[in-house]
């Protein structure tokens, strides 16, 4: 019986996200490989790029290295380092530059105390927490209010619903980041242009780039509202069969 609530026609309500998600992957990959192909007129490689743009922000200290693996890229702030993969390290596209300068405008983020990337920092103790113990929340809650005495039943309402809060969480941490990214491609694009990295059409490879890739994080902040949405209406329909009964 209780399994059976996993496996209902709230499932349906995922349907939306997991479309949304996939496109926005296949939005990525496509837009990297089409990019990918248009090199950059003066022959700028991504860690040169990276290296440039840092420099010109008074951040010589930020080291960068080569990580394995294809789009892998990330800003490591507590190792004050930029990783770059295989495939933007050494690209002269302007889709690896592109991607470079974003994870640039990250360390600038940093360096400047930009305030949405100061608070996504101090909410990711809070956001492991919620991720790691919502779904044992969920799933005790759950089965415990599978029995229909009020007490067994109260009790597990009310922990589902606490291991709900907790998950939600992680929806905070996403909306946050969304300011982060979406500026970080900003700044990346404006350097690239301030400083003549990319010409005006190698410019906007740049940007459908970054665009494409900002989408997944919009799709991942969708995916998680509406899984809270699918956890709300299980448990608040099981609240309401049972007042009824």
């Amino acid at each position: 019986m209780f399994f059976g609530y996993w496996y209902d026609w709230t499932i349906l309500i995922m349907i939306p996200a997991v479309i949304f998600s996939l496109y926005a992957q296949a939005k990525v990959k496509s837009s990297f490989d089409k990019y990918s192909g248009m090199f950059s007129s003066r022959g700028i490689k991504g860690c040169d790029a990276a290296r440039m743009i840092l420099d010109a922000n008074g951040l010589q200290n930020v080291r960068i290295e080569r990580i394995s693996g294809h789009l892998t890229d990330h800003y490591s702030p507590n190792e004050n380092v930029i990783r770059l993969s295989d495939s933007v390290y050494d690209s002269t596209s302007c889709a690896a530059i592109g991607v470079a300068a974003h994870e640039c405008g990250h360390a600038v983020q940093h360096s400047v105390g930009y305030l949405p990337i100061k608070i996504r920092s101090a909410i990711v103790p809070v956001t492991n927490f919620g991720a790691r113990f919502s779904m044992i929340f969920i799933i005790i809650g759950l089965a415990l209010s599978a029995y229909s005495n009020s007490a067994s039943f109260d009790t597990g309402i009310k922990i589902a619903l606490i291991g709900v809060a907790l998950y939600s969480i992680l929806a905070v941490f996403q909306f946050v980041t969304l300011p982060v990214e979406f500026n970080a491609s900003s700044r990346a694009l404006q350097t690239l242009e301030s400083y003549n990295i990319l010409t005006d059409e190698e410019l906007y490879g740049a940007k459908k780039v970054l665009s494409a890739a900002a989408m997944t994080y919009v799709a991942a902040l969708a995916s998680t509202v509406i899984t809270i949405l699918r956890f709300l209406v299980i448990i608040l329909g099981r609240s309401n069969r049972n007042r009824r009964n």
